[in-house]
């Protein structure tokens, strides 16, 4: 199961108690990942927007997946899912169920009117348990920022937040806020490395405007900087070190379009298309842009110091 680990200033507020989950879960479902180039799988939460299957999650639970299982516990059937876009900036994804019909989907609230004080419920995958456990508190702060590591190392800020005394722990990712109304005010995002071991670490969430803002235009296939419509670009390598002469190259994936071009481990990447890349985030960010069956010229230095460029199409891999 993935987990996020959250570097924080915020004082620690006092949260309620975990108790069984009931009615608060309609439309919610469980997301499992098979992440096969990293030899392992995740486990979060996920709310259903459409009856014919639209699941709105937070993108780190679907990162790096290779094949993603969504299971509605109402009813115990099991779908496949495939992404329809995501923002990585605001940790935020669309998926489609596969022959998915008539779903019962989450209640949508506003969460511009939001308060301090507000009673806030949350639901989720709690530890990645193959159950929703429902976790009761109140809203102690908006428009929060906090830095998060994810499980390579790489530190981000999510930002315009609402905190929570609802308790959240790793697999709650997902899965809603809600009002006293059982409407969604926001999508859980992230809890206190302390949580599994405290009740008094606070919990954050995404406003569900922002999150529908972003689902719309994903719908709408509008990508743009933050935002990216479709597969994701793969070219089938991992990146071992950077420096400002280049991306070493780690392991290369068999059958990729890497090792059908000839890369080996320890060849040296000094450009894409001509743009210079230094750093994990540079490969990222160019892929980020790309699309399955898009064209990229590599330039590298090979492990004997011979400069060469390869031609290779991209194919479709894992979501960023």
């Amino acid at each position: 199961m993935r987990r996020i680990a959250l570097v924080f200033t915020v004082a620690l507020v006092a949260v309620g108690h975990a108790t069984a989950a009931t009615a608060p879960t309609k439309g919610v479902v469980l997301v499992t990942t098979n992440l096969a180039l990293e030899n392992g799988s995740a486990a979060g939460t996920g709310m259903v927007l459409t009856s014919s299957g639209e699941v709105l999650t937070n993108n780190h639970v679907i990162r790096g997946a290779t094949t993603i299982k969504v299971i509605v516990p109402a009813t115990h059937k099991t779908y496949t899912a495939k992404v329809l876009g995501y923002d990585i900036s605001d940790d935020v994804a669309l998926l489609k169920l596969n022959g998915a019909s008539k779903l019962a989907t989450v209640t949508k609230g506003n969460s511009a009117r939001l308060r301090i004080g507000q009673a806030s419920t949350a639901v989720g995958n709690a530890n990645g348990g193959g159950k929703l456990v429902i976790t009761k508190g109140t809203v102690t702060g908006l428009n929060q920022s906090i830095q998060i590591r994810d499980d390579t190392g790489e530190v981000s800020t999510l930002r315009s937040l609402i905190q929570t005394s609802a308790h959240l722990v790793p697999g709650d990712s997902g899965g809603p806020l809600l009002d006293s109304l059982g409407r969604v005010i926001g999508m859980d995002a992230a809890g206190s490395a302390a949580a599994s071991a405290s009740d008094t670490a606070p919990g954050y969430a995404i406003p569900i405007n922002l999150a529908l803002g972003l689902v719309k235009q994903i719908e709408q296939a509008r990508a743009s900087a933050s935002v990216h419509i479709g597969d994701t670009a793969f070219i089938g390598l991992q990146v071992q070190t950077a420096s400002t002469s280049g991306v070493s190259v780690g392991s290369i994936v068999p059958g990729s379009p890497a090792e059908k071009a000839g890369l080996e481990q320890g060849d040296l990447i000094t450009s894409l298309d001509g743009t210079p890349v230094t750093s994990f985030v540079d490969v990222r960010t160019f892929l980020f842009a790309k699309h399955p069956g898009d064209s990229v010229t590599l330039a590298y230095t090979d492990v004997l110091g011979n400069q060469t460029q390869a031609t290779i199409v991209l194919v479709s891999g894992p979501p960023q």
